[in-house]
């Protein structure tokens, strides 16, 4: 199955599909809550986005990007062995230089997706248990050097006039609290005013791209410690910003969760043999490793009850 073919026209990732056929959850009470509170809840439901505090363990977050150190081949304490050419083409021409690690199926990742905290925390967002986790990488963001630089975005990975019924997620691996080091922001007052917004905007605007030129004051950084889990709506303008400091890494893991397409026995097939073959999904902007590590180098991932029903290999 060639998942590109599914999503040649759109850059999100292709492991579930762009967008889901139930809705978003829109009601909640603290009952029905298990990892949000109703403040968290409320805040979600204005602001686009959440954090979710220590949605896996410190000590967890850190042998992941302890991992991903050892997959770069590169060493934390030594920033001469921090810049190396890509070793392949990211078609997302924003993304080159932004330090994607590609890894899709490690031990170390399913480890986090099957974390009960943050399957428990997509459950509140969606209002529902049967969910599919994406199969997506990770991320290392170097401090921007001469040769190795890059300017922040602002994107959709959707068409937000189109919407998208979908949520993503960033899993932060190590603390990520100054504002200089990179990391994930995004734009809330257009996440809520993107109409009235899109009204002004000219006919043949990229609809991936805003233009943020007039919108900079409203541009929210939003600060993550090792382990927190940041999800966000696919409505939500957002991207990474440059790393500005001289000797900080920005760590983290991409990690989202929607409904299960049971019915959907292709796409099914497909994600359980890209975590029994350990294989990148392609498509859009996510070529994989051309070294081929995960399938020399690794096992497959030991997966719990749960990580077997988020995969899809067994029904819920």
């Amino acid at each position: 199955m060639e998942l590109e073919n599914q999503h040649k026209d759109i850059p999100g990732n292709p492991s579930t599909a762009k967008t889901s056929q139930q809705r978003l959850r829109r009601f909640a009470d603290a009952e029905s809550l298990r990892v949000l509170s109703l403040e968290d809840w409320e805040f979600w439901l204005k602001q686009g986005y959440v954090v979710i505090k220590n949605a896996i363990s410190r000590e967890q977050a850190l042998n992941t990007a302890a991992f991903l150190w050892e997959f770069e081949e590169k060493n934390p304490d030594d920033q001469g062995t921090w810049y190396t050419s890509p070793r392949s083409e990211m078609r997302m021409k924003e993304l080159a230089g932004t330090g994607m690690v590609e890894v899709y199926n490690h031990q170390e990742l399913w480890n986090n997706r099957q974390t009960q905290r943050v399957y428990d925390a997509f459950v509140d967002i969606w209002g529902t248990e049967k969910l599919w986790v994406t199969i997506d990488r990770a991320n290392l963001n170097f401090p921007i050097r001469p040769g190795y630089e890059y300017k922040g975005f602002i994107h959709w990975d959707y068409d937000p006039a189109t919407k998208p019924q979908n949520v993503q997620g960033v899993l932060a691996l190590n603390d990520q609290t100054d504002e200089s080091m990179g990391g994930f922001q995004c734009i809330p007052w257009l996440y809520r005013n993107f109409e009235t917004w899109n009204l002004t905007q000219p006919d043949d605007r990229d609809r991936f791209k805003p233009d943020v030129s007039d919108l900079q004051d409203k541009i929210v950084k939003v600060p993550l410690k090792a382990g927190d889990l940041l999800i966000f709506n696919s409505l939500e303008p957002h991207g990474i910003r440059p790393n500005l400091t001289e000797n900080k890494v920005r760590i983290a893991q991409y990690i989202s969760m929607m409904p299960a397409q049971e019915e959907n026995e292709s796409l099914r097939q497909w994600r359980i043999e890209s975590w029994r073959n350990r294989v990148a999904p392609e498509g859009f902007a996510f070529p994989g490793d051309p070294r081929n590590w995960e399938q020399t180098k690794y096992e497959t991932a030991v997966l719990s009850t749960l990580g077997e029903k988020l995969l899809g290999m067994r029904k819920w």
